[in-house]
């Protein structure tokens, strides 16, 4: 199980592929200087509510791995996310669809 901290206060715990995924589509999308929301589902323990972070090029972002071996990433998974983050409503999870090819560096390029 994987963190994602924002702005050092807001705290979300996904696992590590999931974490991996965001990472590579947060990365891009910041790297091109594109702002955007980025909304999950709350733990039930938490609220079982929504939240919806303002992810921008200056904001402060940690990415805390648990395991020890970089996750296999899904390009089809990848381009799922990064579709709704350039959409209006922005970054949401989506379902991971099936596996095209395997890609185990994120220096991927299939959001360039």
């Amino acid at each position: 199980m994987g963190k994602l901290t924002y702005e050092g206060t807001v705290k979300v715990d996904f696992d590590d592929r999931t974490l991996a995924h965001l990472q590579l589509v947060i990365g891009t999308k910041l790297r091109r200087g594109e702002p955007f929301h980025f909304t999950w589902r709350d733990d039930v323990s938490i609220g079982d509510g929504r939240t919806t972070i303002w992810v921008h090029p200056r904001c402060a972002l940690v990415y805390k791995f648990y395991g020890s071996r970089t996750p296999q990433l899904n390009p089809a998974w990848i381009d799922a996310l990064a579709y709704t983050a350039n959409s209006p409503s922005g970054l949401y999870l989506v379902p991971e669809p099936a596996q095209s090819a395997p890609v185990t560096s994120p220096e991927h390029e299939l959001l360039s």
